[in-house]
């Protein structure tokens, strides 16, 4: 009998969709604004555009580290392995602090 590896659940699985939406939106803006800069659009209208992918990659980013704490993290807690709920715990810690040096 052949035996598999089932694939992990992810915490984001129950709004992959809702990402993914998010993420061609935010693709489409991005396309919008090669083109106007290829248009050669004002400056602040380009910074701005520019500045609405960046808060909205942002909700992004915040909606897969809630749902990365809420499942991964919490099930890591839950499980009573102390090896494992700090493994994630650590992980939680240098996803947070990579996220920040961005702001």
């Amino acid at each position: 009998m052949p035996t598999t590896k089932a694939t992990p659940t992810r915490g984001y699985a129950p709004d992959k969709e809702l990402l993914l939406k998010r993420l061609a939106r935010i693709e489409g803006q991005v396309r919008g604004i090669a083109r106007m800069i290829e248009d050669d659009r004002y400056c602040i209208d380009v910074l701005t555009q520019l500045g609405a992918v960046d808060t909205a990659l942002e909700a992004v980013a915040i909606k897969v580290l809630e749902d990365h704490v809420g499942h991964c993290v919490a099930g890591a807690l839950a499980s009573g392995d102390e090896n494992e709920a700090n493994e994630k715990s650590r992980e939680l810690l240098e996803a947070v602090q990579r996220f920040a040096k961005t702001r």
